[in-house]
């Protein structure tokens, strides 16, 4: 796995924690929907309601066991990225895998052109390829 991919892990599994998020949200809606509109003696509507917990209650062990991976995740990326010598490159690899800052969002907060920040990552990418290659983690 190239460092490009393995430092973006983390906002893979941020993106798939987000989505799941708004599906316990969409099945809650629909369980309050259910339970409102509905007589409470209909054994149907009961059993939908149950269903849409059970949903919800599975979804929410997957985002614990999901959230449980990005902080080990990011915990990992930050021993690596702190093998970075460069204040300047660990700053830029932090704001872009840890905080999931836009190349725009970065390169104002460094006060750089957009274009140099990207070169500046090309560089990083390069020392982290070292690092990992060197602490046998290709």
């Amino acid at each position: 796995m190239k460092s490009k991919e393995y430092l973006s892990q983390a906002f893979r599994i941020d993106q798939r924690i987000n989505s799941k998020l708004e599906q316990v949200l969409s099945l809650r809606k629909l369980a309050d929907k259910t339970a409102t509109t509905v007589p409470k003696s209909d054994r149907t509507n009961a059993r939908q309601i149950t269903n849409y917990v059970n949903k919800m209650s599975k979804l929410e062990s997957e985002i614990n066991a999901d959230i449980d991976r990005l902080v080990d995740l990011k915990s990992e990326i930050v021993t690596v990225i702190k093998c970075v010598e460069s204040p300047e490159l660990q700053t830029l690899l932090e704001l872009r895998y840890l905080s999931f800052k836009t190349w725009e969002q970065i390169a104002v907060e460094m006060n750089f052109d957009a274009r140099w920040v990207r070169r500046l990552h090309d560089r990083a990418l390069a020392v982290i390829d070292k690092i990992r290659c060197k602490n046998n983690k290709p």
